[in-house]
């Protein structure tokens, strides 16, 4: 798997209308896009800082897997997502021929257009990783 660069920070937020001000007048930063994400039960809103983005997510659904995070005590950092070159499905078949633990066996659409998939935090050191290709 060829890593390019690192696509986004995802950080998981009860609501993106009041985590928007720090972001924005604390920090200056920008949003230049907020999308839900139906299937995932999230809305997103994107802010970049250089090259990278940051992913605010905030639950649209008391099951949502970000709902649950953030009900569990986690607040902030919710995953790290690298950009693939060789492709997400290919990224996966390495993954799991490392005997990593794959959350999707298969890509997925995810928010602005890419091709998403994500590692169990069990087999990478604790951190939720998402794969992704333009």
């Amino acid at each position: 798997m060829k890593i390019s660069h690192i696509e986004h920070l995802g950080i998981a937020v009860e609501s993106i209308e009041k985590a928007l001000p720090y972001f924005e007048n604390v920090l200056g930063l920008k949003c230049y896009a907020v999308e839900e994400v139906a299937d995932q039960k999230v809305k997103t809103a994107f802010l970049k800082v250089g090259e990278v983005k940051l992913e605010l997510l905030e639950p649209t659904s008391p099951d949502s897997p970000v709902a649950k995070y953030l009900a569990n005590g986690g607040k902030g950092i919710h995953h790290v997502a690298f950009a693939v070159e060789d492709g997400v499905a290919e990224a996966l078949a390495e993954c799991e021929g490392k005997e990593i633990r794959l959350i999707d066996k298969a890509p997925r659409k995810g928010a602005e257009g890419l091709q998403i998939a994500f590692l169990h935090p069990k087999s990478t050191c604790g951190i939720l990783t998402e794969l992704c290709e333009h």
